[in-house]
């Protein structure tokens, strides 16, 4: 079976290659899907697959770099990217990747950056998973009890209007999200998300696309167009520091993008066909998969691990396409209804 392994010249490890173009292909659905670079399942993947951990944050950054371009060019058609927020977050994205990365490299100098990062992993997936489920719990009691009176269901989760009454200048509006607010929202927002990808590995959007959503107030499906923007750029900077630091494997970031490029465009269309609360679900199935298997590496308990991770992966995408079908199907039986109709008047 020695032909299903490639060498990595880089980092000096014999990688699963079936494993890389599987992640790819799954992480550009999952990716194009979510609006995220999917980095918060590859780095601990490639983890998985035998990267040491600065490898895998590496070139993961890199690779996400170059999917999220392919995405955010086809959310772009169905004008869900909020470009002017986007750029907004850029500065702010910068700063706190260059923090992350430092960061990254202190630790890796003192021999604790596998430990410290997997663990940093387990606490911010448990506290997403909870927060997105808890969103999901409370619109449902608050659709029941509006059902119950008459009146309008207040929804889930909504810190946003809280923070837009903080009218610090210069305020900016963005049209695409449908918002208005201080700069400085959207900045401080994307620092701090910055961090986690230098730190992590990630494009930030693991918090961003919740932050844009429950703190910057952008419908879901804009949140996710422009969050996989702002990972595009984020992910062009982290490669480029990544790079001089001589922590990116680029035949595995190739290899992952032959897979990436496919699922991306499938993710992207099914946004299209799925619900808000429908993403912001499967989402939160997705990040406790991540969770599980990233604490089972953490336990040594290493093929297990392997086999959640790139299981769920492929589940989850499996799913992703069966709703992008499922939409495509019926929008063509509703054009063939609709033109039925026509020419019988």
């Amino acid at each position: 079976m020695e032909w299903m392994y490639m060498h990595m010249p880089i980092s000096g490890v014999d990688i699963l290659w079936p494993g890389l173009v599987l992640i790819g292909f799954s992480v550009g659905c999952i990716g194009g899907f979510f609006g995220m670079g999917g980095a918060w399942m590859v780095t601990p993947g490639l983890n998985i697959l035998g990267f040491p951990m600065a490898f895998a944050i590496g070139t993961d950054i890199a690779h996400m770099a170059g999917k999220s371009m392919i995405s955010t060019m086809r959310h772009a058609k169905f004008g869900n990217v909020d470009y002017k927020l986007g750029i907004a977050m850029i500065i702010g994205t910068m700063l706190g990747i260059e923090v992350g990365a430092q960061l990254i490299m202190w630790l890796e100098r003192i021999g604790q950056v596998g430990p410290v990062v997997r663990w940093v992993y387990v606490v911010l997936l448990a506290l997403i998973a909870w927060l997105v489920f808890y969103d999901y719990a409370k619109a449902v009691k608050a659709d029941k009890q509006a059902a119950q009176t008459g009146g309008e269901s207040k929804g889930g989760i909504n810190w946003a209007p809280a923070l837009h009454k903080i009218k610090i200048p210069p305020m900016m509006e963005f049209k695409e999200a449908g918002i208005t607010c201080s700069m400085w929202l959207p900045m401080i927002v994307a620092f701090f998300t910055g961090i986690l990808a230098g730190f992590l590995g990630i494009g930030g959007g693991l918090i961003r696309m919740p932050a844009l959503v429950y703190l910057i107030g952008a419908p879901t499906h804009v949140a996710v167009g422009t969050d996989l923007f702002e990972v595009m750029i984020s992910g062009l900077y982290g490669a480029f520091t990544y790079s001089l630091k001589g922590r990116i494997e680029m035949v595995a970031v190739f290899v992952m993008l032959t897979g990436a490029a496919i699922g991306a465009q499938i993710g992207v269309v099914a946004t299209k066909y799925a619900k808000g609360y429908g993403i912001r679900i499967l989402f939160g199935c997705a990040v406790l998969c991540c969770l599980v298997s990233v604490v089972l590496k953490e336990f040594k308990f290493n093929d297990l691990a392997a086999v959640v991770v790139l299981t769920s992966i492929g589940v989850i995408s499996l799913y992703i396409i069966k709703i992008m079908v499922s939409g495509a199907i019926n929008e063509v039986r509703e054009k063939k209804a609709g033109g039925a109709q026509a020419a019988a008047h």
